[in-house]
């Protein structure tokens, strides 16, 4: 692992952030507020193969990796345009597909993903279960030649833009015991429904409830082999935890960028108010802070791309636990540095709380990722 980055990865660093630029916060805050989806932004990302970075090239993609898809995610973040369904369609979905999936699955899928023409959301929360995956109690049952589903997921994001869902699912084997299983689901399939979760959240982003009823699906639907779901899941949970890791970095850039660049312009007494270590050193600390968090980032994606699932595993939990924590602490030493300016519309930065607030909730909470530390990286007994 390099400290540098190639060659590629800068030049791709420096494209998409032009591309950022061009868009910006203003662009995003107005779709949010106005209830519209960023969906110019994501047609050029996708026209230029910004999208489809890490989609095999056989099917129209980059061939590149999880890393050069977080290097994405990151900057158009780092420009004030975080698009959350960066980190569920082409990465958890279509690495699941381009790692599991049929030929025939792979040819029906990944063109759309390498493109942007696609988008898929990804269902795998429930009501009753929440960090508990075990306890998901959505199931499919064999029905002839096909499938039929019943169940429910909640906080699903983007369904209302979506082609289609990957939905985790459970079904049972010849010994009645129920496995893992994953399904896409096209939207507009009889018997699934969505309603909108009202949420405080400022993004062009929705959260949803969705609904299975005896939902009819070919057997086809099913992506890779029946007895490899669970194997099939966690491909694509790293990479979630990776892309979540590169959006709070980018965040966390953007409101340490506006911070720094108002603290650097404002005076209030003699010098510029950036000048007063009682706001010099907090600014200083989030920004150690953010680089330790983008640093064990890219060496998740490094092991993840290296094919070291566990290393990536272990490494991709710490980067997000580390890039929440320090995103908020960006978001919130912005505010404290814009004082009341912080808070109000005009300078865009208080809608940024709600945002990076969730970073510590989802995809994973905090205390899961403590959990998966103590037990898998230090050895202690398990605690749930």
């Amino acid at each position: 692992m390099s400290f540098i980055e190639s060659d590629e990865r800068k030049a791709l660093r420096a494209a998409v952030a032009e591309l950022g630029r061009k868009y910006g916060a203003a662009y995003y805050a107005e779709k949010a507020r106005s209830g519209e989806k960023t969906h110019e932004l994501w047609a050029e990302a996708g026209r230029l193969g910004y999208l489809g970075v890490n989609v095999p090239e056989e099917f129209g993609g980059g061939g590149g990796g999880i890393g050069d898809l977080a290097v994405v995610c990151e900057e158009l973040a780092a420009a004030g345009s975080p698009l959350l369904l960066m980190v569920v369609s082409p990465a958890i979905c279509a690495t699941i597909i381009a790692r599991s999936g049929t030929e025939e699955q792979k040819r029906r899928w990944l063109p759309g993903f390498a493109d942007g023409s696609l988008k898929m959301a990804f269902a795998i929360t429930e009501p009753d279960a929440g960090s508990n995956s075990h306890r998901i109690t959505t199931q499919a049952r064999r029905d002839g030649d096909g499938w039929v589903l019943n169940g429910q997921k909640t906080f699903i994001s983007g369904v209302d833009e979506a082609d289609a869902v990957l939905f985790v699912g459970r079904m049972e084997d010849q010994k009645g015991t129920l496995k893992p299983a994953l399904f896409v689901i096209p939207t507009d399939t009889p018997g699934f429904t969505w309603s909108e979760i009202a949420m405080e959240i400022v993004s062009p982003e929705k959260q949803f409830i969705c609904h299975l009823d005896d939902v009819r699906l070919p057997y086809d639907a099913l992506v890779g082999d029946e007895d490899a779901g669970l194997l099939q899941l966690f491909a694509g949970l790293n990479p979630e935890r990776i892309m979540a890791t590169a959006m709070a970095g980018g965040i966390g850039r953007y409101a340490l960028g506006r911070a720094v660049e108002y603290a650097g312009s404002r005076q209030v007494f003699k010098t510029p108010i950036g000048a007063h270590q009682g706001l010099a050193h907090p600014l200083a600390a989030a920004k150690i802070e953010l680089e330790l968090a983008r640093l064990m980032g890219q060496k998740a994606a490094y092991l993840y791309d290296a094919g070291d699932d566990f290393g990536a595993g272990e490494a991709a939990n710490m980067a997000k636990y580390a890039a929440g924590e320090a995103a908020n602490h960006c978001v919130d030493q912005a505010v404290q540095v814009f004082g009341g300016n912080g808070l109000t519309v005009e300078y865009g930065i208080g809608a940024m709380v709600t945002s990076t607030r969730l970073l510590r909730i989802a995809p994973v909470s905090r205390e899961m990722i403590l959990n998966f530390v103590g037990q898998h990286s230090l050895g202690l007994p398990k605690s749930y």
